[in-house]
């Protein structure tokens, strides 16, 4: 077997993308495959990786798969790397993220205004890796939690204050804004 099919060509590659674990109905959503296709994709991705000695495998937790370095090298990389092999962000979370640095104090509703969409699970993410913080709660009804940024997002983007973020296009500037009003 050296030629993959392009069913699981497909699959290693939007597993590469995403950065984070994917259910099976999303890469249904993301293909014209079926999960039965999947799943056989996963199976010849595994054993391509097997034959030819690669350094990564196909894994699944929780219904979630991904693409994760093989078991051999987890203690090398765990003195190289420490926590930061699983730290990598999907564009959705970075995009949130974006979000709360520019716009803080900003609360999730804000949030979810600006990018069109629910942002509950990416800012739990968020939370869980210690890149935003509840820095208050808004004076209105309900009361509200404001989010800002943490010293670790300062420091794993190497920025010394948040005034070192880059400066947003006029576009941008314009869709904050509309949260101020």
């Amino acid at each position: 077997m050296d030629k993959l099919s392009e069913s699981a060509r497909l699959i290693e590659v939007l597993l590469y993308l995403e950065n984070e674990p994917v259910t099976l109905v999303q890469l249904e959503r993301l293909t014209s495959l079926s999960r039965e296709q999947i799943l056989t994709a996963f199976d010849e991705l595994n054993a391509h990786y097997r034959e030819h000695s690669h350094a990564l495998v196909i894994t699944e937790n929780n219904g979630r798969y991904q693409i994760a370095p093989h078991e051999d090298f987890h203690e090398v990389l765990r003195v190289a790397y420490g926590k930061k092999v699983d730290k990598r962000l999907s564009r959705a979370a970075l995009e949130t993220l974006s979000i709360i640095a520019y716009a803080q104090p900003v609360t999730r509703r804000d949030v979810e205004s600006i990018r069109g969409v629910s942002s509950d699970t990416i800012i739990r993410l968020l939370l869980d890796r210690d890149y935003i913080k509840v820095v208050g709660k808004k004076d209105v009804p309900g009361h509200p939690s404001l989010l800002g940024t943490t010293k670790k997002f300062l420091y794993e983007f190497n920025l010394s204050s948040i005034a070192s973020l880059p400066k947003l296009s006029d576009i941008d500037r314009q869709r904050f804004i509309q949260l101020e009003e």
